[in-house]
């Protein structure tokens, strides 16, 4: 039995590895606009992939402000949330209270049930670059580079790639500095976020949800980070919305470069 367990998990999962070195969309950053993007592209058929560095991918969404397990969402977002199938209930001036376990339970849920896979325990390292444009991910064991071992990774192509790292930025600041590159924002660079604003925060978020270099989005926190505007603290209407923005912007792209 013991033996038959290994290999049943051996099995399923290098399968589910390699149906997924060819993609057409790597999200990088398992937080509510990285789910909700991977939902919007899987829902569409495309082969979608959202590789998170924590054990439990969903960003900062689980902990609610200051571990109070209950999260803002404005009505702009709430047919997205009802789409979903998430509870949540009114409360004032255009606000809806929704539990932040629930929610991010069900935003994992049914991503993976609309096709997309999550590859948790995974960091992103680096991006494969060829003729100018972002191509794929290069991924790691999140331990590996957290212990500082010397081991190479893997690569996946991949025909678009989103960096919903949050307030890091990651990918758009690994690309820009390797590379040399100039970035779609103010500055051709990564800003960095600026302080609370919420509601300004929210609408730029948004905004910011953009192609910032020929295979790279943003969306999210990072789409603000790159550019240079206001974090918005535990109110997610905002993230959901540039999620679902994201998606529509890399089916676009797929699309084009498959004709």
């Amino acid at each position: 039995m013991e033996t038959l367990i290994s290999q049943g998990i051996i099995d399923s999962y290098f399968g589910k590895l390699t149906a997924c070195l060819h993609l057409d969309a790597a999200i990088v950053g398992g937080g509510p606009s990285g789910i909700v993007c991977a939902y919007y592209l899987a829902k569409q058929g495309y082969r979608v992939a959202l590789f998170d560095r924590k054990l439990s991918p969903g960003g900062g969404m689980w902990g609610g402000a200051m571990m109070f397990n209950d999260i803002v969402v404005q009505d702009e977002a709430l047919p997205i949330i009802e789409e979903l199938g998430l509870r949540h209930k009114p409360y004032r001036e255009g606000t809806h209270i929704v539990d932040s376990v629930h929610a991010t339970a069900g935003l994992l849920y049914r991503a993976t049930e609309a096709g997309a896979t999550i590859f948790n325990c995974y960091s992103v390292e680096d991006v494969v670059y060829k003729q100018g444009r972002v191509g794929g991910v290069v991924v790691n064991w999140t331990p590996v580079l957290r212990e500082g071992l010397h081991v190479d990774p893997l690569t996946l192509a991949a025909a678009t790639v989103l960096d919903a790292t949050g307030h890091d930025c990651e990918i758009a600041k690994t690309v820009a500095r390797k590379n040399g590159v100039t970035l779609n924002t103010p500055t051709g660079g990564v800003i960095g976020e600026m302080s609370m604003d919420a509601a300004e925060g929210e609408r730029t978020t948004i905004d910011n949800t953009k192609e910032i270099y020929p295979g790279l989005f943003v969306s999210g926190m990072a789409a603000n980070g790159v550019s240079g505007s206001f974090r918005m603290g535990p109110i997610f209407g905002g993230m959901l919305l540039s999620g679902k923005k994201a998606a529509a912007l890399m089916a676009a792209a797929i699309e084009a470069q498959r004709s």
